[in-house]
């Protein structure tokens, strides 16, 4: 299959395109290494992607409409996975006109450019940030209201919006995927658990913001088969939850990393605006319709994470 991967470069693009390049597709990655976190370590990333063989690299802003409908009439992708966007929350309290830029604009581009070059399927990566607040529980696809409490999860949810809209004018298959607090080697750097580990190595206290939080983490090996289930399974249009289902307390993860770290110290800060108290993913309909099966515990999966920071530290 000939795919198309945007934001390829980045912590999950970089993962995917790998899988993709080592089952034998056609793999075309475009990032324009936007500098959110280092561009040194998404060039890295692309090594990474590089060891696994022979794939198509394009590197400018998917904001500009023309360059991005030539890189679909090029490339003619089967397949389009659209990853790329601004992560974050906190920054996007200060900056959320860019997240309307790089998070809903830049998809529009795509998916009027899939749609106009006859793309058969389009995958979409959400968050479950688009959840909002509103329950303490698992929640199920059909639970998003819109009612959620940050820009960057806005620009999420209006971007859903512009997928529906543009699957209907066009045609094409289209699934969002809204994944549940993704780690793992090659993870994010300023997410919680890669500025965990990296303050433990450091022998520094790691910042606690609220406390009676829960999340549910997802080691990025049940993401990759996620994303790849809903590309190569039958089904209609549909929204999947990607997620472990098991949802993890703060208390929990430090009572787990500090068992690989026993002098772990902690610092109890506020509780930051943006930030939601609880997710839990209802994972139900993934396994039903896709037969997604995440299989990685969380005690396993940082202990994997631990295991790659030290690697590459060490390196």
């Amino acid at each position: 299959m000939k795919v198309l991967i945007t934001g390829g470069a980045g912590f999950i693009g970089c993962h995917l395109s790998r899988r993709f390049i080592e089952q034998g597709h056609e793999v075309t990655v475009v990032d324009m290494l936007h500098p959110y976190y280092s561009i040194e370590r998404k060039r890295k990333q692309l090594q990474f992607v590089e060891e696994a063989g022979a794939f198509s690299f394009f590197s400018f802003n998917l904001l500009d409409e023309a360059k991005t409908r030539q890189l679909f009439e090029e490339t003619k992708p089967e397949c389009v996975i659209h990853l790329a966007a601004i992560p974050g929350v906190m920054p996007s309290l200060e900056q959320p006109l860019e997240y309307v830029d790089y998070d809903v604009k830049a998809t529009i581009n795509v998916l009027k450019s899939a749609g106009e070059t006859g793309v058969k399927r389009v995958v979409f990566a959400s968050s479950s940030s688009v959840y909002g607040n509103a329950h303490a529980g698992p929640v199920k696809e059909e639970m998003a209201t819109g009612q959620v409490i940050s820009p960057y999860a806005a620009a999420k949810y209006s971007a859903e919006s512009f997928c529906h809209a543009y699957q209907h004018l066009y045609g094409f298959e289209l699934t969002i995927l809204r994944f549940f607090t993704v780690y793992g080697p090659w993870g994010r750097p300023d997410m919680a658990m890669a500025k965990f580990i990296q303050a433990a190595m450091k022998e520094e206290p790691i910042l606690l913001y609220g406390m009676k939080t829960t999340r549910d983490y997802t080691y990025i090996e049940d993401i990759i088969d996620g994303i790849e289930a809903s590309v190569f399974h039958e089904h209609e249009s549909e929204t999947f939850n990607l997620g472990s289902s098991r949802p993890v307390a703060i208390e929990r993860f430090v009572e787990i990393l500090s068992s690989s770290f026993p002098h772990l110290k902690s610092v109890q800060k506020e509780k930051r605006a943006g930030d939601v108290v609880h997710t839990w993913a209802d994972i139900s309909k993934a396994k039903q319709l896709l037969g997604y099966k995440p299989q990685v515990t969380i005690e396993e999966g940082i202990e994997r994470t631990i295991h790659w920071f030290k690697t590459y530290e060490a390196e």
